[in-house]
């Protein structure tokens, strides 16, 4: 009798847990107040308890991604290598020196400026769980 081999089909990857969401640019405080409401309603919807490492990952459209978390008194950043180029908007924004690596950790009450600064540069939002933020070499 002929045996065939033995083939394993290739795992499937699991799909991600949080897909991109389009982004609409927000050109108002207001529109900004909205969008930090809706966010923090989706994290807590969305993210376990036990969880750590959560926010919001903003995917630039000209390349790059810049992770974000809030917490009572601070906003972190992690800005990906390839968004570099747009520490000085960051600056500029939040009125905030530049880091010397690419961990930002910026006072809470620049959020909306943040934001706002941002908004016309960004492709997609994704809710993020488990990221090491301020946790990679510089």
């Amino acid at each position: 009798m002929n045996q065939q081999p033995h083939i394993e089909a290739p795992e499937a990857e699991p799909a991600p847990r949080f897909r991109p969401c389009p982004w609409t640019a927000l050109e108002t405080v207001q529109d900004v107040e909205l969008w930090i409401d809706e966010h923090n309603r989706s994290l807590q919807e969305h993210i376990g308890p036990q969880e750590t490492g959560y926010g919001v990952c903003f995917t630039l459209a000209e390349g790059g991604n810049i992770y974000m978390q809030t917490n009572g008194d601070a906003i972190m950043l992690d800005v990906d290598p390839d968004a570099q180029w747009v520490a000085p908007l960051i600056a500029a924004a939040t009125q905030s020196p530049p880091p010397p690596g690419q961990s930002w950790v910026l006072p809470d009450d620049k959020l909306i400026q943040l934001v706002i600064g941002l908004s016309s540069l960004v492709a997609s939002t994704t809710l993020v769980a488990g990221h090491r933020f301020g946790g990679r070499k510089r």
